[in-house]
């Protein structure tokens, strides 16, 4: 009799706790978030692009075909770093290849490149910085032309994403203005220079 109580009293001593751990809600582990960091791209991006030229005497404009404008096709070198989506700095240097009279020209131009991304793809972007411009060659007269000067830049332009990482653009950009020279194509007169390119980037 004694060992059937015993065993009662154990059957609801068991029943009671399990009842008891009825009420007690499972311990759910908080989820871990990890975010998630685009590594397909560095922010450095460099490109090449080819370039039409112009270097002036600065009372005639860039299409003007005229003896006091010399036009040269230019190789640019561009490099830069995205600092964010809408801000970047930029370095480019530029050389003629192809002279159509007399000069030979290089230049160069630090830059704060403002964008502005109007589509997934497409961005439209400023440049305004500082660079210098060095010009050589022979006059019609045979007089040497010499100049070089450094001063303020400023640029527009637009690029598109062709592929991943790659995208071409197109730009005007202001060399110099009121350059003094010692002679040009036709007097001592100041000159001003600016060039029109089309190129491709690839960003790391």
């Amino acid at each position: 009799m004694k060992k059937i109580g015993f065993s009662l009293l154990t059957v609801m001593a068991l029943s009671n706790v399990s009842f008891a751990g009825g009420d007690i809600a499972p311990v759910i582990e908080p989820a871990i978030i990890v975010p998630m960091v685009d590594d397909s791209v560095s922010g450095f991006y460099a490109g090449l692009g080819a370039s039409v030229a112009s270097t002036r005497e600065a009372d005639t404009n860039f299409f003007d075909v005229e003896d006091g404008q010399d036009r040269t096709g230019d190789i640019a070198l561009v490099a830069g770093y995205d600092i964010n989506e809408y801000v970047a700095v930029e370095g480019r240097y530029q050389f003629s290849v192809a002279e159509e009279n007399i000069l030979d020209k290089k230049s160069w131009g630090i830059f704060v490149k403002p964008q502005y991304p109007v589509t997934e793809d497409f961005k439209v972007y400023g440049l305004l910085g500082f660079g210098g411009l060095d010009v050589s060659g022979t006059n019609h007269l045979g007089a040497n032309i010499a100049a070089d000067d450094t001063g303020f830049q400023w640029g527009l332009g637009a690029s598109y994403e062709v592929y991943e990482n790659i995208s071409i653009f197109i730009d005007y950009l202001n060399i110099a203005s009121g350059m003094p020279t010692t002679a040009f194509v036709t007097s001592n007169v100041e000159i001003d220079s600016d060039a029109f390119t089309v190129g491709a980037i690839y960003h790391f």
